[in-house]
């Protein structure tokens, strides 16, 4: 991973096996370290206070509250807490719901483990990652409302999973000054002023097929 420094990570989720599959794919992934784990919301919230992770991995069913509270209540409290949001649920009003709730990324249970590894990677650079199936509906069906050319729809598709402009061009085999020159574009067009912003952009403003 190409991280400047460690990254605390912590795990919600009610079920051991679950937990216990996410901190060994974790385990060998320097710089990340697994500083604290939780079955429920009571247990997560001391668990955060006392751990102080930099980055929540949290279960969207949860017994006691559902993740998407739990990352309201969190994220109320520690504003600099980064959440991604774990689900076995490939639904529009959840991902929705949980950017929202202040979470930076929503990634399928049943996703490859490199996609996890990605997505932990973008949110802790500050960015934002959700599975392709979701990134996909990003910009499925509405591209066209807002004007955006079919690269610039490919462009935006690669925003939204987290990659940056040389990751872009490489994936898109082209330049990085053309990559820049799209999403500058797409800023102008979509009124986008960081790319943290543009999956509540899009939700909020229709963006997401429903």
């Amino acid at each position: 991973m190409n991280l400047p420094y460690p990254i605390r990570v912590a795990l919600v989720d009610d079920h051991a096996l679950v937990r216990d599959g996410i901190k060994a794919l974790l385990a060998v992934m320097a710089p990340l370290e697994v500083v604290g784990e939780a079955e429920n919301g009571a247990d997560a919230i001391e668990m955060v206070g006392r751990c102080q992770p930099d980055l929540l991995l949290v279960d969207i069913s949860l017994k006691d509250m559902n993740g998407l509270e739990l990352t309201r209540v969190l994220r109320s409290q520690y504003p600099s807490l980064k959440v991604l949001m774990l689900s076995m649920y490939d639904n529009n009003e959840y991902v929705s719901e949980s950017v929202r709730a202040g979470a930076s990324g929503y990634v399928l249970k049943n996703s490859p483990s490199r996609e996890i590894i990605a997505a932990i990677e973008a949110i802790a650079s500050g960015g934002t990652f959700y599975s392709a199936e979701i990134a996909q509906r990003l910009i499925a069906d509405k591209s066209a409302d807002n004007e955006l050319t079919p690269r610039e729809s490919q462009v935006l598709y690669k925003m939204v999973q987290g990659l940056n402009n040389k990751e872009m061009a490489r994936e898109l085999d082209i330049s990085v000054r053309t990559v820049e020159t799209h999403r500058l574009s797409i800023r102008r067009k979509l009124n986008i002023d960081k790319p943290a912003a543009l999956v509540k952009y899009a939700i909020d403003h229709g963006i997401i097929s429903r």
